[in-house]
């Protein structure tokens, strides 16, 4: 970006970190930098972020690129979720396509600590496999994608948590929905996983603390937690934090 000129920072959203970036980056360069945060609208009802909003898809690396050059975007953060792989392997190519930085905001996987009982999976077609033996009433935080994996696990029963109430039914042999949006309380976990006696837990390696608290509480209680495996972040700049986001803003705005 020229010195003095107003610019365009484009945050591709999906996490609480995008939301937090936006609202500090607007804080903090007023007028010289105009944020826009893209939402894929998976949510019907997000959280408010500040500066401009985008809602939908773009149609790929090459719509992407396209709106990256009609909207003359100087820089690109994403902040997409850590499991969110196809979009940040689009935000690669199209931000070196049309010659825009890119930063890719991602927060650090959570790591076993004592007491722990994990067991690291590669996908959700494994954590199927890995159930069985392991536990009969299973707390299942994965989202809606991926439930299709569990639907041949015969004698096991789910708790789905989703953040909105499915419109139709899920591919599971017996389970119950709940909904809820991160964070969670560690006192709100461990009821949950007593009242409908929880005996293993599966969930995303996710990170940040906004969802920890069900980590801590089937540590709490001894339950086996089968986790599923990151996939390998995009190669490029990264930071952890919106901190380290906001000092690669301030040495290009």
């Amino acid at each position: 970006m020229a010195e003095g000129s107003n610019g365009t920072l484009l945050i591709l959203g999906g996490t609480g970190e995008a939301v937090d970036l936006a609202a500090a980056a607007v804080a903090r360069f007023g007028p010289a930098l105009r944020v826009v945060t893209s939402r894929a609208g998976v949510t019907q009802d997000p959280a408010p972020v500040a500066g401009a909003e985008r809602r939908g898809g773009f149609g790929g690396v090459d719509g992407l690129a396209a709106y990256l050059a009609a909207e003359s975007v100087d820089l690109v953060v994403d902040a997409t979720h850590p499991f969110a792989a196809a979009m940040s392997a689009q935000a690669r190519a199209a931000c070196l396509r049309a010659g825009v930085p890119r930063l890719q905001l991602l927060r650090p996987p959570w790591a076993p600590g004592p007491g722990d009982r994990w067991v690291e999976v590669a996908d959700a077609a494994a954590a199927a496999r890995a159930l069985p033996g392991l536990a009969r009433r299973v707390f299942l935080t994965t989202g809606r994608r991926g439930l299709e994996s569990y639907a041949g696990c015969a004698g096991l029963w789910f708790l789905v948590r989703l953040i909105e109430a499915p419109d139709t039914p899920l591919p599971l042999p017996a389970c119950q929905v709940v909904t809820g949006r991160p964070p969670f309380t560690l006192a709100a976990e461990r009821d949950l996983l007593a009242r409908h006696r929880i005996d293993g837990l599966v969930t995303k390696n996710s990170g940040g603390a906004a969802g920890a608290a069900k980590l801590a509480a089937a540590r709490e209680a001894g339950l086996p937690v089968v986790l599923l495996a990151r996939p390998a972040a995009e190669p490029g700049e990264r930071a952890e934090t919106v901190d380290q986001a906001m000092d690669w803003l301030a040495r290009r705005v």
